[in-house]
């Protein structure tokens, strides 16, 4: 899906419940707002589609769009991105061309997008706006699941920790063995949605891939050091983390295993509801660095969420501060399947 320019001003009124929004030639209505953050908003929406069979302008027409992603009853989630510079219009369209390269059923797909421009006073710059429309799964983030089973002091069986957990590293798979390897680079519980299923396990699906890139660098000089963990500053979640983005040395080969650093503290999480190293973080940012420089886990003492000691020494494999001794992810993958064959019913 090249990127497109298509007349969305509807959208104002759309957000209002008075009208629908059109991306490119399908046109949706606005149901209600799922969520905001920074620059973006998601809403619910519903596709309009002249009469019950697909017309040729449906969604489910279009040729590109994996037909397992059309929606039974025409719901979708709608990103819209406002966008104030052209450094946050190549961020977009970046995010856009890296969404559209991968396909697989553990990472969220973009099914179709659309940038308009939006002219202000007329001596003023042209802003963008961005709309990326996604299938919908409002069982909510893994985030969000844990946050409510520990309120109700419950937690995952030791088996589906070890279902979502693999679902993850497939769809890690499928990134890192793209050609070139590619690093998600914000792997965290905020990131990973959840679709109850009846008896099936949670599935679990990688979302946000806006700070995704081409996981291999080559690290040659002190300030390309500073501009990696600058980078990384702004993209990648603090207590996910991997320590080679904290303090990179001036000469260094950075790999797909910066993910496997965040597998390894999402993993602690879906046990145990945060980042092993949360508690550093409400101290000082210099604390949460040296928690996770050291690989200073802290492990939960109670024992109503006590788990396997296998499943502890899995994360700490995966939490190695030396990148080159962390597994790679067809390593981990081998090792999970291990842990299900063990641990099943």
């Amino acid at each position: 899906m090249g990127c497109s320019f298509s007349g969305l001003s509807a959208f104002y009124d759309a957000a209002n419940g008075s009208a629908d929004v059109w991306i490119n030639e399908n046109r949706f209505r606005i149901v209600r707002q799922l969520g905001e953050g920074g620059f973006a908003f998601v809403y619910l929406v519903k596709e309009v589609v002249a009469d019950a069979s697909a017309s040729p302008g449906s969604l489910a027409a279009k040729k590109s769009i994996d037909p397992s992603h059309i929606s039974d009853d025409g719901t979708y989630a709608l990103k819209k991105v406002l966008i104030q510079s052209q450094e946050q219009l190549e961020l977009v369209r970046e995010e856009i061309r890296v969404s559209s390269l991968f396909n697989h059923p553990n990472l969220l797909p973009l099914l179709d997008h659309a940038i308009i421009s939006i002219k202000g006073a007329p001596d003023g710059p042209t802003n963008h706006e961005a709309y990326l429309l996604f299938p919908v799964h409002l069982d909510g983030t893994l985030l969000d699941n844990t946050k409510i089973m520990q309120a109700k002091k419950e937690f995952f069986p030791a088996i589906t920790v070890l279902q979502l957990f693999k679902q993850l590293c497939e769809g890690l798979k499928h990134m890192h063995n793209f050609d070139p390897p590619y690093a998600h680079n914000d792997v965290k519980p905020g990131n990973v949605l959840i679709t109850q299923r009846k008896g099936q396990p949670p599935l679990a699906i990688l979302m946000d891939f806006g700070s995704a890139q081409p996981a291999r660098k080559q690290i040659c000089s002190r300030s390309e050091a500073l501009q990696l963990q600058e980078w990384a500053a702004e993209h990648c979640s603090a207590p996910y983390r991997a320590p080679e983005l904290w303090d990179c040395p001036s000469q260094a080969y950075i790999d797909e295993r910066t993910d496997v650093w965040s597998l390894g503290c999402t993993l602690y999480a879906i046990m145990y509801g945060e980042s092993p190293f949360e508690y550093a973080a409400d101290e000082t940012e210099g604390s949460l660095q040296s928690a996770i420089m050291n690989a200073q886990i802290k492990w939960p003492t109670s024992s109503v969420s006590s788990y396997p000691d296998q499943f502890h020494q899995f994360v700490v494999w995966m939490l190695q501060p030396q990148p080159a001794v962390r597994p790679h992810i067809n390593d981990i993958l081998f090792h999970v399947d291990k842990l299900i064959t063990k641990f099943s019913p």
